[in-house]
């Protein structure tokens, strides 16, 4: 090389944080004042990271955790979880999980510890099926612990790449079933998408618990199964294990009346066993009706997030919104392959928008930058229609 200088062309810097996981579980139990150790107080907690039921039953904490939840844990793992956290939140009594404000009064430490973790994409907290509920002069149930779910759902809007799964309580069936969960969808309406309840309870022989375990095993299955995006898959029409029959055993026509209230029943199908066979969420609003729609929308979101981290502390300037543009495109285009996203060719559903329109002077000098993500996740197909004609000139298929 002739002396002078030398202009070397750097190749841009990536910005991979990997892809962000979709199958950890938060499970939330109780701790009686019975079983709190010294100098514990109301609304402490504690916390076992697990990576397999053996961890659990071999931990000498495992007796604070209430019986529920370690059952739970068991199904999760049982049904291809590979990875949960078990938190105990110390109560009094039953009274403080059937307050109008159970955040103020025991959850303000576990909902905080909640938000600041990046990991745990599922919550359930399976002990709230025990408690009691009411049926009021009108003749509709009445709840109490109710609030509990409402604080739950708020908490997963708020972080947004989160998921409830719930219980239905133990003795609610029929008609009280579901004019609860209609009453309780309108409540919710503004973040019931970030839920989903399922009905009937499962026995193992002659041991009775609640589906969210199982159900929450089987979430974290099917993204493994599906990797590296298993969120495109509707945890739905899998058959779950460690179960052997329903308690209710449901025909068709209620399955449906059940689907069409937010509810996802479980059923026994002939040869398969037993299986999880809705995947709704508890909205009413068309784009999230279905739990795949909701939780591929939260993960988009949650990666799209941790990918931009880098930029706090960037210069502003026309270049880093081109730079930022480029590599949320690039994530999309990622996603669209591996069919998380419509669109008959990458961007064509989609858009992505950062520019001097969605970041005026204002913005720029508060050290912010918009980015505007539009996006249609793909559908869910719940049901074929098969058409069957007979008659004197034979027979014709055909679907729909």
């Amino acid at each position: 090389m002739r002396p002078g200088i030398m202009i070397q062309h750097a190749r841009e810097k990536v910005h991979d944080t990997g892809v962000v996981r979709a199958d950890i579980v938060g499970f939330i139990s109780v701790v009686p004042k019975v079983r709190w150790p010294p100098d514990a107080v109301k609304s402490d907690y504690f916390e076992l990271m697990l990576e397999s039921y053996a961890e659990l039953i071999t931990n000498p904490g495992r007796a604070y955790f209430d019986a529920v939840s370690r059952r739970a844990v068991q199904a999760f793992f049982e049904n291809g979880g590979i990875k949960c956290f078990l938190f105990g939140v110390c109560i009094e009594s039953e009274q403080d999980l059937m307050v109008s404000d159970p955040y103020e009064v025991a959850f303000t430490p576990l909902i905080d510890r909640l938000r600041e973790d990046q990991d745990i994409s599922i919550l359930a907290m399976p002990a709230l099926a025990y408690l009691p509920f009411d049926i009021d002069k009108k003749g509709d149930p009445i709840v109490p612990w109710q609030p509990i779910v409402d604080m739950l759902l708020r908490h997963c809007r708020e972080v947004n790449h989160r998921f409830l799964i719930l219980d239905t309580p133990e003795d609610l069936h029929d008609r009280l079933l579901i004019r609860w969960v209609e009453k309780m969808r309108t409540q919710m309406a503004p973040y019931s998408c970030y839920g989903a309840i399922y009905y009937p309870w499962l026995k193992s022989g002659d041991e009775t618990f609640p589906p969210s375990g199982t159900i929450a095993g089987t979430y974290a299955r099917v993204d493994r199964e599906h990797q590296p995006f298993g969120v495109r898959w509707p945890p739905a029409n899998e058959i779950l294990r460690g179960v052997t029959h329903p308690t209710v055993e449901l025909e068709w026509n209620e399955a449906g009346d059940f689907s069409d209230v937010g509810i996802n029943p479980i059923m026994s199908l002939p040869a398969r066993g037993v299986v999880a066979w809705g995947a709704r969420t508890l909205s009413r609003d068309p784009r999230w009706l279905h739990i795949n729609s909701r939780r591929i929308t939260s993960f988009i979101g949650e990666q799209l997030r941790r990918d931009s981290e880098w930029v706090v502390f960037e210069n502003q300037r026309a270049e880093l919104w081109s730079i930022v543009t480029r590599m949320v495109k690039n994530r999309l285009d990622q996603f669209w392959g591996a069919g998380l996203l419509s669109g008959s060719q990458a961007g064509s559903e989609y858009l992505v928008q950062c520019d001097r329109e969605i970041n005026p002077p204002e913005v720029v000098d508060a050290g912010q930058v918009n980015v505007k993500v539009v996006l249609r996740p793909i559908a869910t197909t719940e049901s074929i229609v098969v058409e069957l004609r007979l008659g004197s000139a034979g027979s014709d298929v055909g679907s729909i």
